[in-house]
């Protein structure tokens, strides 16, 4: 570790191997070491000083020389000459085999639409206002998600090839999601108008049982299905190439049994074949066309899962169980769909609580008075 040194003004100084430099004389030419034939260079040092004379400002002053000293070496690593383009591919490039298909995807998206202004700079020249300089002008066109999104793969790469640098960067405001709750109506005209077609299973699955599009484009009926239950292990999604492929849930949460009522399971059993015969893409362009003809206002395939969630709520359902059985790892999505319950069931729940305000005002004006 550096030692400082009092000087006679009572300052410590601590000084610290920096770099290199090549000696050139007064005419600008190189200077020759004759003996070895080779330019002279010159050991720069860095200092560091503290003008409290006390024992604290000495350890303060080499705690600073010691930190210099650890990020000089780390700038010596081959990789720290890697342009963060560089550095993107290869941290990608470290994770396919163990991130999931969709999330590899997501990086290559990012790397072509979003980091691009990052590129050519070299980790070694990055600092935390140039970063948050490019943060703001994606800021400019890209969604918070985005934005967001975009940082947290920066972060992660800065802190794989550079982790000395601490960023602490500022990030535009979350946006409240517009979640839509189909209505029980809207449900209803819903399964009227896709029964007895391709769509009536999906549908029902996603309606009543919180299944995502692509669990329900993997299900197997022959391996999945046993009596009332489907076990929800596999998932259809996009690769980086992009082609479909079935793979686990993304996350431990999603890997989940989930039993159904007798009448969606004898439409499971009425299938042609063990599986829907859909992609996911085309799931959500099916529905879209018809909740057209049926006449319904557009809302996601997804959005059936809200309807789910929101139901099982209202029937007191505690959150746990509803967390299980629509795989969802926290209840963050929970109070969202909460916020938007269904029409019906708020007035429902309003109801209830004016009921109860006003028996309690009438047994308050029933009530004998005390006497004084």
């Amino acid at each position: 570790m550096p030692t400082a040194k009092k000087l006679p003004s009572g300052s410590w100084r601590c000084q610290v191997f920096s770099h290199y430099e090549d000696l050139c004389g007064k005419d600008g030419k190189p200077v020759i070491d004759e003996k070895t034939g080779k330019q002279k260079r010159k050991r720069i040092y860095e200092s560091f000083t503290c003008e409290d004379p006390t024992r604290a400002g000495k350890r303060r002053v080499e705690a600073q020389a010691a930190q210099f000293a650890e990020q000089r070496e780390s700038r010596t690593r081959p990789v720290y000459q890697y342009t963060f383009k560089n550095a993107l591919e290869k941290y990608i490039e470290e994770r396919t085999g163990v991130l999931s298909p969709a999330s590899i995807r997501k990086y290559r998206s990012m790397q072509r639409n979003c980091m691009v202004p990052l590129d050519n700079y070299k980790l070694k020249d990055l600092t935390e206002d140039i970063i948050q300089e490019i943060i703001n002008t994606a800021a400019l066109k890209k969604s918070p998600k985005t934005v967001r999104d975009m940082n947290g793969l920066i972060v992660a790469v800065m802190n794989r090839y550079r982790p000395e640098l601490r960023l602490q960067i500022g990030l535009p405001k979350k946006l409240r999601p517009n979640i839509y709750v189909p209505s029980e109506d809207e449900i209803k005209r819903l399964l009227t108008a896709v029964e007895d077609t391709q769509m009536e299973v999906p549908v029902m699955l996603a309606a009543f049982g919180a299944m995502r599009r692509g669990e329900i484009c993997a299900f197997d009926r022959k391996r999945d299905l046993k009596k009332n239950t489907i076990h929800v292990s596999k998932t259809m999604v996009m690769n980086p190439d992009s082609n479909w492929v079935i793979k686990a849930p993304k996350s431990y949460a999603g890997d989940r049994y989930v039993t159904f009522p007798s009448f969606v399971i004898k439409k499971v059993r009425k299938m042609p074949d063990d599986t829907v015969g859909l992609t996911p893409n085309e799931l959500s362009n099916r529905f879209k066309t018809v909740l057209k003809h049926a006449e319904l206002p557009h809302f996601r395939f997804h959005d059936l899962r809200h309807y789910n969630a929101s139901i099982q709520h209202a029937l007191g359902i505690p959150d746990a169980y509803i967390m299980q059985s629509g795989g969802w790892g926290n209840d963050s999505v929970l109070k969202e769909v909460y916020r938007h319950a269904l029409p019906e069931v708020q007035d429902k729940m309003t109801n209830k609580a004016l009921n109860h305000f006003e028996n309690m005002q009438h047994e308050m004006q029933h009530e004998p008075q005390g006497t004084q």
